[in-house]
């Protein structure tokens, strides 16, 4: 019984849709990335007054953002690691990031297709997954 999976992926949340001869599972993994700090630097220095002691450097936040995605993008590879086609979809570039990381792992030939896509309801993205296997 040949497995396939479909994937919505932003640097948030995934989710997966296994299409298998049994029918259709649904999975969602969170990525537990916090939004990068942002600040402005705008003329009232009562609400938005930038203190060097209260931000970690630039280069600490990249490095601490960049960990939390790659503990994601395992996670994610891990439950997808048995399918045999691997249909990737979402906006930005996390779908890129993922095929880059599938690709060292030796993965990458399962790939089939990517897409670039805006954010869509659970049942918009298990109806495209099912959709792109009939195919």
């Amino acid at each position: 019984m040949e497995t396939k999976a479909g994937l919505w992926i932003d640097h948030r949340k995934a989710i997966i849709v296994f299409v298998s001869d049994k029918g259709e599972e649904i999975k969602k993994i969170e990525s537990n990335v916090e939004e990068q700090i942002r600040h402005s630097r705008g003329s009232d220095t009562n609400t938005s007054r930038y203190d060097q002691f209260q931000l970690p450097a630039d280069d600490s936040r990249e490095r601490d953002l960049t960990g939390h995605l790659n503990i994601y993008y395992d996670n994610i590879i891990s439950n997808i690691r048995n399918a045999k086609s691997i249909f990737i979809f979402g906006p930005g570039e996390s779908k890129n990031e993922l095929k880059k990381r599938m690709e060292k792992e030796n993965l990458g030939e399962r790939i089939t297709g990517i897409e670039t896509i805006d954010k869509i309801t659970d049942r918009q993205i298990e109806a495209k997954v099912k959709k792109y296997f009939k195919k």
